[in-house]
């Protein structure tokens, strides 16, 4: 088994509080437990807006991967056998370049968090709305893991 960060377990713990909360009227043992992770990029996200939103604060992902046109079509053909014809087509996102991967609202101040895992890197257009972030008095952050995140969240709003 993978050693899980102190971090992610409270996170984990706080989860299952919140059920067990939400659904008083069932046995505990029986709730599913909670199992957020932070081994890629999506369960890092995952991980960080929960534990955002189980602080009472709002957060939400950001996608700017555009969107698909469909123009697929199911047809017979002369045998009475069903053909795909057609093709999909991407359109650029009209969101601005570089936008953080979560955007949430901390005690009243715009937070935006860019995910990096491992060696990943900032783009420039990143590190460009990085800087247009905090000359508007927003607060950027990068997180690499939830165990830093979370001493990040603890030493700047606690």
């Amino acid at each position: 088994m993978v050693n899980m960060s102190a971090a992610l377990k409270q996170l984990n713990w706080l989860a299952f509080d919140q059920l067990k909360a939400k659904h008083p009227d069932i046995k505990p043992e029986w709730l599913p437990r909670p199992n957020y992770k932070d081994k890629n990029a999506n369960q890092l996200t995952q991980s960080i807006i929960a534990f955002l939103r189980l602080q009472g604060h709002q957060s939400e992902r950001i996608a700017v991967t555009g969107r698909m046109i469909d123009r697929r079509k199911v047809v017979k053909d002369c045998l009475g056998q069903s053909l795909i014809i057609g093709s999909t087509e991407w359109i650029k996102s009209s969101m601005q370049r570089g936008t953080a991967d979560i955007s949430a609202t901390i005690y009243g101040r715009s937070i935006k968090i860019e995910v990096k895992i491992q060696n990943d890197k900032q783009s420039e257009a990143q590190r460009i709305y990085q800087a247009q972030v905090e000359a508007s008095d927003g607060v950027y952050y990068v997180a690499r893991d939830f165990q830093s995140f979370y001493g990040w969240y603890y030493k700047t709003f606690k």
